[in-house]
C-alpha cells in the first residue's frame, strides 16, 4: 500500500511516507533480463519473458517486460524505453533454523543474530504442511531450515529443507 503525503517543515512526516521506492534500485529498461526481478504495475516480479523493439522512425527502442509477482504469482507485463530508469526490487532471501513448531501454526525460529522468534503461518497454505510435515517427521535426528523471500516490506515463506539424518 502506497502511502503518499506533502513535505511540510516537519521531517518526520516527510520521512514515514512509504511508496516502496526505498526497497529498490534504478536500472536502464534495456539491461532487464529473463531471470532477473523488475517492479511490474507496482508489484515485485521476477521476469520471465523480454522482448526488445527496433526504435522506429520518430520514437526509441522498447522493452516489453513479463513477469510473476513473487509473493501473488499474478502475471504481470510492462512496456518500458529501453533508456528509462525502471525500478528493481532489493530482494534477499533469508534461511532460518526451526526451533519448535506448535498446533497453533506458531513456528518458533532462530534468526541471524541467534534471538528466538515467532511467527503464525497459515494453516491452509501448503508450504505450511512441507514445513510441518518436515518438522514432525525428522526434528529428533535432523534440523530443519526455511527460507523466507523478503521484498517492498513483504516477506514469503518459500521451501524448507533437512540437514543431517
Amino acid at each position: 500500500m502506497s502511502q503518499v503525503s506533502t513535505y511540510d517543515a516537519d521531517f518526520e512526516s516527510y520521512a514515514n511516507m512509504n511508496a516502496g521506492a526505498a526497497d529498490c534500485e534504478p536500472i536502464q529498461g534495456g539491461s532487464i533480463k529473463k531471470g532477473s526481478y523488475c517492479m511490474l504495475k507496482g508489484n515485485p516480479c521476477k521476469v520471465t519473458e523480454t522482448a526488445i523493439s527496433k526504435p522506429g522512425k520518430h520514437g526509441s527502442a522498447k522493452i516489453s517486460v513479463t513477469g510473476v509477482d513473487i509473493f501473488l504469482g499474478k502475471k504481470h507485463e510492462e512496456i518500458f524505453s529501453t533508456s528509462e530508469n525502471v525500478w528493481v526490487p532489493i530482494v534477499t532471501k533469508t534461511e532460518y533454523e526451526v526451533a519448535d513448531i506448535s498446533d497453533e501454526n506458531y513456528v518458533s525460529y532462530i534468526n541471524k543474530d541467534g534471538e528466538l522468534k515467532e511467527a503464525k503461518l497459515p494453516s491452509d497454505s501448503e508450504l505450511y504442511k512441507e514445513l510441518s510435515d518436515c518438522w514432525f517427521d525428522n526434528n529428533e535426528d535432523a534440523q530443519v531450515y526455511f527460507t523466507m523471500i523478503n521484498a517492498c516490506g513483504q516477506s514469503k515463506f518459500i521451501a524448507c529443507r533437512i540437514k543431517g539424518t
